[in-house]
Formats: C-alpha cells, structure tokens, sequence
C-alpha cells in the first residue's frame, strides 16, 4: 500500500467467540492491515486467544451490546488516525478475502460508505432471516431517503466522516442503523453494496441478535427517524430505486 492510499483497519467485535475468532483473526491479518479486536466481555477463552495474537485489543469487563463496541473501536480508530474503518464480526460468517473489493469499492466511491451485502447464494438464509432482512431493508432505506442493499449486513467499510458519529444516542443493533440513517440524512453520505455470500451453514454459534427484541428495537428507531426527517413520501419515493451494487469486476478487485 503506497503513501498516497488511504490508511484502512479492520474492525472485529466480538463475545464469547472462541471457537472462531483465531481463525477471523489471523485472515484478517494476512490482508496486511492492522487490526482492532473489541472484546465485549466475554467469559469463555476468546480475549486468551485475541491476546496471544499482534492486533489491539480492547476489552470491556462486562457486556455493553455491540454498539458500544463499535464505538471503543470507532474511537481507537479515530485516535490512531485511520481513514476508514472495516467491520466484520468475530463468527466466521464475514470473510476477510470480501474486503479488497470492498476497498476497491471504497476507492471508486470515495467517501462512501460500502456494504458487504449477502446477496450471493442467498438460499442459505433461514426463510425467516430472509423476510425479516427483507422488512429491515424496505424500512431504513425509506428512513436514510434512498435504496440500500442488506442493510442488516456487519461487514461494511465506515469512511473516516462517519467515525465521528460515535455518540449518536443508539445502543446494542440500533447503532449500526442509526450510523446508516443519519449518515445518509445529515451528512448526505452515498452507500454502495459490494456483492458477498450468505453464509448459515456451518458450526456458527445462535446468534447475539434477538428477533423479537432486536428487531422491535430498530423497527421503532426507523419510524422516530422518518418523522423526525419529515416529507415521508418524498423519502419513500427515493428508497424505491435500485441500490447501488458494484460487482467485484467493476470495482476492481486487488490482492493485498
């Protein structure tokens, strides 16, 4: 990576990952890029594991939710003065070999935020997951006031003009939408969605994320915005268009 390129990390919050956070780990560091882990108080051997490892590791003594994980790493981010921030999370369902399209994306649309957006081999996705992302998508893109693809997607690029949004008043699942809202609203931030596989199948560990819980959570997030923002029709009518989706050819995928 030469001088002039934009100083990129990659991002891993995590709890109770043990089984799969080496692995994560050690693919994301052979990119060459270096690495925060957020460890948000697990009770199981993955902090043991991240430590033996050459990446930054923070940990929170008890469990604050993944939003404010994300925000110990957009902060550590932020103060070492990286330019974009990649997420991915610590289960082994993001691929580090997605991010260099995501990069190439990142340097096609400067400034952008990019979505690895699970659209590949999506009849791994329980039906359920599938028609709840489905709502997910219909209801934030209406709130951000334009069409977005897998907006329930972990692994994304967050330029640095987004980092500085780690106070917004949003906690667990909600942060990651409220980062997408009001990027897009506020800061008139584009986001495009880079095409990655949906990946179920395996030995993942139940997912964090509550249904019921979670999904409410955001769901009453999402209207309080589009009221907030006003002109809800105008709003819907731009979420209706195509999202933008760079193919990895188009964007210009390169080995790191």
């Amino acid at each position: 990576m030469s001088a002039s390129e934009p100083r990129y990390c990659i991002l891993i919050p995590c709890l109770n990952e043990e089984r799969a956070i080496g692995r994560v780990v050690t693919d994301a560091l052979a990119l060459g890029l270096p690495v925060i882990v957020v460890d948000d108080g697990s009770d199981d051997r993955t902090p043991d594991i991240v430590g033996a490892m050459p990446v930054t590791l923070l940990r929170h003594e008890t469990r604050r939710g993944k939003g404010e994980a994300l925000r110990s790493g957009f902060r550590e981010a932020l103060r070492r003065g990286y330019d974009a921030v990649v997420t991915m999370d610590g289960d082994g369902q993001h691929l580090a070999s997605d991010i260099p399209a995501m990069l190439a994306a990142s340097r096609r649309y400067p400034g952008s935020i990019v979505i690895g957006a699970r659209l590949l081999q999506r009849e791994q996705q329980p039906p359920g997951r599938r028609r709840a992302n489905a709502v997910a998508d219909w209801g934030i893109s209406w709130a951000c006031g334009r069409a977005i693809a897998d907006t329930q997607s972990g692994q994304r690029l967050y330029p640095r003009e987004t980092l500085d949004l780690v106070d917004l008043p949003a906690e667990h699942f909600v942060f990651e939408a409220a980062v997408l809202i009001t990027a897009c609203r506020e800061r008139g931030i584009d986001v495009v969605s880079v095409p990655i596989a949906s990946r179920y199948q395996g030995e993942f560990r139940l997912s964090h994320f509550s249904p019921v819980r979670d999904v409410s959570r955001i769901t009453l997030y999402t209207i309080g915005r589009i009221i907030h923002y006003g002109n809800a029709i105008a709003s819907y009518r731009r979420s209706r268009a195509k999202p933008t989706i760079i193919q990895e050819r188009e964007a210009g995928h390169t080995a790191y």
